[in-house]
């Protein structure tokens, strides 16, 4: 449990230190980032989100249960609904504001806009956080599988890659709304804070709940696939024949595969 915990916390640290880097951008570019680029990177979010779903959590999910004896698409399909309904109550109660948009969601809030920004990225990256501690948390429950390890440390890297324009995203938007550069690198590094916490909460609840690894995998699945679909893919416009961002989401697909596969 201890290593896996150590591992865990590893992992989304350095999730944490690559959207922190990316939010490190406020500080060499004072415009945000153009229309092309950003869904390039939104795409390219998108994708590696789709793969780590499919590879790193539901295929291990399934597996998990059919050696517990269990039908593999009964967990993986019960938790996925749990995690896609999680991230739908979370999006009608958390008072957020995504970048572009002229109104916030959730609950009425009188908060600043700079605040319902950075937490609409930060409760996004939640299932994030979870997807690599758990990963770290099966790995460390199959020790007999030395495959599992690089397995998990290939998402981490996956995750990794995608959170640093999603640092950007969040710091270059602050700034133009008028924050200083330092604050507004401070408010896009602190969007992914939560991945270490939940990572670690992630191995704990694993470690103390063995049977319900198969659910808390595809939970972590479901989310992220919510994400995509409710976030990143209308935001990539993608639905407006965008090459750019249909590029970018098969780059992303392309290389989260590959990473898994490799060293999986």
């Amino acid at each position: 449990m201890e290593q896996a915990i150590l591992w865990a916390a590893g992992g989304t640290g350095f999730t944490f230190l690559m959207t922190a880097l990316g939010a490190a951008l406020v500080f060499f570019f004072r415009r945000e980032m153009s229309e092309g680029v950003q869904r390039v990177f939104l795409g390219f979010a998108a994708g590696v989100m789709i793969a780590a779903s499919v590879w790193s959590l539901l295929i291990p999910a399934m597996e998990e249960a059919e050696a517990m004896g269990l039908p593999g698409a009964l967990p993986a399909a019960g938790g996925l609904v749990l995690g896609v309904a999680f991230l739908m109550v979370l999006d009608g109660l958390m008072p957020h504001l995504h970048v572009g948009a002229k109104a916030p969601e959730g609950r009425p809030s009188s908060w600043k806009r700079t605040t319902l920004l950075v937490l609409a990225v930060t409760m996004h990256n939640i299932p994030e956080g979870m997807a690599v501690g758990l990963s770290f948390a099966r790995s460390a429950q199959h020790t007999g599988d030395a495959a599992l390890w690089p397995a998990a440390l290939a998402l981490a890297v996956g995750i990794g890659i995608q959170n640093f324009p999603e640092g950007a995203a969040i710091s270059l938007p602050l700034r133009r709304e008028g924050l200083p550069a330092r604050r507004a690198f401070l408010y896009g590094a602190a969007s992914g804070v939560v991945e270490p916490i939940f990572g670690v909460l992630a191995v704990l609840v694993a470690g103390a709940a063995a049977p319900l690894m198969p659910w808390l995998l595809s939970f972590a699945a479901g989310a992220m696939l919510y994400v995509v679909v409710e976030e990143l893919i209308p935001e990539a416009h993608l639905g407006e024949h965008s090459h750019s961002g249909t590029l970018g989401t098969l780059a992303g697909f392309l290389v989260m595969m590959v990473l898994d596969t490799a060293l999986g």
